[in-house]
C-alpha cells in the first residue's frame, strides 16, 4: 500500500478524532473503496485506547450482510493485534420465539443490523432500551455509567427509530457515508475528496464511455482487457450490468443483454443474474456457481478467482457488497438518483491490489486503478474534464523524454546486512507480546514492513526483527533520507535510464481558478480553451508561464522562451506533388504549440520520490521545455489564507514537506540536469526557490523571468 494512501487515511482519522473531542455530532465523507471500515476501526481504537468508559454502537445496513462484514473486519483487526482495543459483538435475533432478546454488556463495539431495530422487531420490544439503560445508568442505579457513541454507517439512509433514542442515550453521533444526506444536515466535517483518493491510488480513476456506446461496446471492452487483468494482476475481472427494477427489467434482459451474450464471439463469457427472488436468479456458470445455493452466489462472485465474468443486477448492488475485482459498470436503467448513482459507481472503483500496489509494474498499476463506466455520470463527475495531447501526440512526447528518480531502500545500502545490524542491538530483557510487536510492524512504513516480510523466514527471525523495529526504522529513515546516497535514476529491465513523458490522455477536476489557454500541449476533449486549476496560486503561476512562454528572448534573432512544435494530423500524401505543382506538407491543419503543460496526475509517470516518514512520490505541477532545450519543473505552493493549502501551512507537517521537497529536487537536479522550482505565493508576491545543478538559490519573479530568457553558458547546459 502506497505511503500516500496510508497518510490520507491516517490524517483523516486524526482529524476525526480531534473534532470528536469538540463536537457531539460529526460527519465523515469518503468515497466508496477508500477504506471507510478500516478508518472507522482506527478511530474507535484510538478513542478506546484513551477512554475505557466509551462503547460504540455501529448501525449498519442489513442488505448484503454489511453488518456481518463489518463484524468480521473488526474482529480480524482486533485478533490480529492491529486494533487491539476493539471487542466487537454482532447483535442478532437468533433466539427462539419464546425467548426475550438479550444483549451482553461486556463488549465495547456493538454492530447493529439496522433492520433488527424496526417496528415489530424483537429489539423494539424493550431489548435495545434495556441494553442502553444498563450501559448508561450511573453505578449507584445498577448501570455501568458508560458513554455510548453512535456510528451510523451509510448514514444517508434514514434511521428514525435510532434517532429517537439519541437525546436519551447517545453521547455522540458519527455519520459515515460516501454520499451523506445534506438535507438532513449531514454536512461533512471531515472529507476525503474523490480526486485525493484517486491520486493516492486508494480508488480507481474513471473513464466514462460515450453516450452512444451500447452494452455490446462494454462487453467488447471487457473482452479486450480480460487477459491483461488476469496476467498482470492475477485477478479475474468482472463487468457489472445494472438493469431496471420493474417491468423494464425483462425487456432489458431479453432484448438487450442476453442477445449480445448469446453471440458466438462471447460464448466463453460466464454470467450471473442476481435479482430480488432466488427463484428468478440464473447463471450459465454450471461448473461452479450453479452448484452453490443462490444465497452463496454473492460470496462466490466477489472472490478474485471467481469465474463469473458478467454480473447482472437490479438495484440491490447499491450498498453493502464489496467486489474489488469489478472494473466495469454498464447501467442500462435510467438514472433517477445522484446519490444512488455514486453508490453504484463505488462498486467498481476499489483497487484490487491496494495492499501490494507498489510491487506492480507500471502497466499493471494503470490497469488496477482504471474503471470503465457507461450510462451514469453523477453531477460531481460532470466537473471532471478529459484532456489529451494535440493530434499526433508523439510530436510532443518526443520532445519530453524525462528521467525520473527513485529512492533505494535500506537493503540496497552498500555493506548493509540485517543479521549483522541486529547483532549490534542491545539484548531485550523484557519481551513484548506478539500482539504489540505485530501492531508495531503494521504501523511501520512500507519499506520497513517489506524488509520484515523478506527477511523473516522463521518465527525467531520475525521476533528479532520486530523487537528491534524502532532501530531498524531509524536506520532505514536515515539512509533513505540521505538523497546523496539513496536517490537514483529509474532504469528499465536492461538497466538503461527509463524515459517517461506526458500521457496521451488525462483529466482534471474543475475547481474554478480559470485560465484560457489554447497554445500549450493539452486540448480539452470538448475543444474549449478554458482550463481550471487546483488553487489560486496554480492559476497565477499558469498565467505567468503562459505569458512568459510566448514572449521573445533577449536574442538578436528572436526566439520564444518555450520551444514550439508544429502539431497536426499526418498527411498521407506527404512529399508528393499535387495538381498545382506544390509539394504536399508533412502535416495538415498545422498549428504551433508551446512546450509546456500541467502534469495532470491521472496516467502520469512524471514523478520524483522523496522521504517523509516513508517514501512518497512528488508529481510536479508544471513542466516546460525552453527554446534552449532546458527542462523546467515547477511545484507551486501558497501561504495565503485563500489557498487550498492554507489550513495546513502553519502545521509542522506542511513545513517539513516543503523543506523535504527542496532537498529532493536539489539532488534530482544534479542527477537529471533539470531545473526545479518551488514558487511560493505570499500575498501578491512570489518567493521562488530554484534548485539547479545541485545548488539552491532564492529568486524574485523578475530574476526568474530573466533567467529563463537568458541563453545558458555552455558549461551549464
Amino acid at each position: 500500500m502506497l505511503q500516500e494512501a496510508k497518510d490520507l487515511q491516517i490524517n483523516a482519522v486524526t482529524e476525526l478524532y480531534n473534532q470528536l473531542k469538540e463536537k457531539d455530532e460529526i460527519t465523515f465523507k469518503a468515497p466508496t473503496g477508500s477504506g471507510k471500515t478500516y478508518m472507522m476501526a482506527d478511530l474507535m481504537n484510538r478513542v478506546l485506547e484513551n477512554n475505557n468508559d466509551v462503547v460504540f454502537l455501529v448501525s449498519t445496513l442489513s442488505k448484503g450482510n454489511l453488518s456481518g462484514q463489518n463484524y468480521d473486519k473488526f474482529y480480524e483487526y482486533s485478533s490480529s493485534g492491529l486494533f487491539v482495543n476493539l471487542k466487537p459483538y454482532l447483535i442478532s435475533s437468533e433466539v427462539s420465539s419464546e425467548e426475550r432478546l438479550f444483549i451482553p454488556t461486556d463488549y465495547n463495539v456493538y454492530i447493529l443490523p439496522r433492520d433488527l431495530y424496526k417496528k415489530g422487531g424483537k429489539l423494539m420490544q424493550g431489548a435495545m432500551e434495556s441494553f442502553l439503560q444498563n450501559m448508561t445508568l450511573y453505578s449507584a442505579f445498577g448501570g455501568l455509567n458508560k458513554d455510548v457513541y453512535l456510528i451510523k454507517d451509510e448514514c444517508h439512509i434514514a434511521t428514525n427509530n435510532l434517532d429517537n433514542l439519541s437525546k436519551t442515550y447517545f453521547s455522540k453521533a458519527l455519520n459515515f457515508s460516501a454520499t451523506p444526506n445534506l438535507r438532513r444536515g449531514q454536512n461533512p466535517d471531515v472529507e476525503i475528496k474523490d480526486e485525493d483518493a484517486v491520486n493516492a491510488k486508494l480508488i480507481k480513476y474513471v473513464e466514462f464511455g460515450e453516450d452512444t456506446d451500447t452494452v455490446a461496446d462494454a462487453i467488447c471492452k471487457f473482452e479486450e482487457i480480460k487477459e491483461s487483468y488476469r496476467n498482470l494482476l492475477g485477478v479475474n475481472p468482472c463487468l457489472i450490468i445494472q438493469i431496471s427494477n420493474k417491468e423494464k427489467a425483462d425487456y432489458e434482459l431479453h432484448n438487450v443483454i442476453f442477445p449480445e451474450l448469446s453471440k458466438a464471439e462471447h460464448q466463453d463469457l460466464k454470467w450471473m443474474l442476481i435479482v430480488d427472488k432466488d427463484k428468478d436468479c440464473d447463471t450459465n456458470d454450471t461448473f461452479k456457481a450453479k452448484k452453490l445455493p443462490v444465497s452463496k452466489w454473492k460470496d462466490y462472485a466477489k472472490q478474485n478467482t471467481a469465474t463469473v465474468d458478467i454480473i447482472i443486477f437490479k438495484m440491490v448492488i447499491s450498498e453493502g457488497w464489496d467486489i474489488p475485482r469489478a472494473c466495469m459498470l454498464y447501467q442500462v436503467r435510467d438514472s433517477q438518483s445522484q446519490q444512488l448513482d455514486e453508490q453504484v459507481m463505488g462498486r467498481v472503483r476499489r483497487n484490487p491490489r491496494l495492499l501490494d500496489f507498489e510491487t506492480l509494474s507500471v502497466e499493471a498499476q494503470k490497469l488496477a486503478t482504471t474503471a470503465w463506466i457507461w450510462g451514469v455520470i453523477p453531477e460531481k463527475q460532470k466537473k471532471v474534464f478529459g484532456v489529451r495531447l494535440w493530434d499526433e501526440p508523439e510530436d510532443i512526447t518526443e520532445e519530453f523524454k524525462l528521467n525520473i528518480t527513485k529512492l533505494k531502500t535500506l537493503e540496497k545500502k552498500p555493506g548493509f546486512d540485517i543479521d549483522s545490524f541486529l547483532g549490534t542491538q542491545p539484548t531485550i530483557s523484557a519481551h513484548s507480546s506478539i500482539f504489540d510487536l505485530y501492531r508495531k510492524i503494521e504501523k511501520s512504513n512500507n519499506e520497513v514492513r517489506q524488509m520484515c516480510y523478506t527477511y523473516a523466514d522463521s518465527i525467531s527471525k520475525w521476533w528479532s526483527f520486530a523487537e528491534h523495529i524502532d532501530a531498524i526504522s531509524a536506520e532505514s529513515n536515515k539512509y533513505i533520507c540521505d538523497y546523496g546516497t539513496s536517490m537514483e535514476i529509474v532504469t528499465d529491465d536492461n538497466d538503461i535510464a527509463l524515459e517517461v513523458s506526458f500521457p496521451y490522455s488525462s483529466s482534471y477536476v474543475d475547481n474554478g481558478n480559470y485560465v484560457n489557454i489554447g497554445d500549450w500541449i493539452w486540448r480539452r476533449r470538448d475543444a474549449k480553451d478554458r482550463f481550471s486549476f487546483d488553487s489560486e496560486a496554480e492559476r497565477e503561476w499558469a498565467s505567468i508561464i503562459k505569458d512568459l512562454a510566448t514572449s521573445d528572448t533577449n536574442e538578436i534573432d528572436p526566439k520564444r522562451v518555450a520551444k514550439r512544435v508544429p502539431t497536426g494530423k499526418k498527411n498521407p500524401q506527404a512529399g508528393q506533388i499535387n495538381l498545382f505543382g506544390e509539394t504536399e506538407p508533412k502535416k495538415l491543419n498545422v498549428a504551433n504549440k508551446y512546450l509546456w503543460g500541467k502534469n495532470y496526475i491521472p496516467n502520469s509517470n512524471i514523478k520524483f520520490e522523496y522521504c517523509l516518514g516513508g517514501i512518497h512520490s512528488s508529481y510536479p505541477d508544471f513542466i516546460m521545455k525552453d527554446s534552449f532545450g532546458r527542462i523546467h519543473i515547477f511545484e507551486v505552493k501558497s501561504v495565503n489564507t485563500s489557498s487550498s493549502t492554507s489550513s495546513s501551512f502553519d502545521s509542522e507537517s506542511y513545513k517539513k514537506k516543503v523543506e523535504e521537497l527542496k532537498r529532493c529536487y536539489k539532488q534530482a537536479s544534479l542527477l537529471t540536469g533539470y531545473i526545479f522550482y518551488l514558487p511560493i505565493m505570499k500575498g501578491d508576491e512570489w518567493q521562488i526557490t530554484r534548485l539547479f545543478n545541485g545548488l539552491e538559490q532564492n529568486l524574485t519573479q523578475s530574476q526568474f523571468e530573466e533567467f529563463v530568457r537568458t541563453k545558458p553558458k555552455k558549461e551549464t547546459v
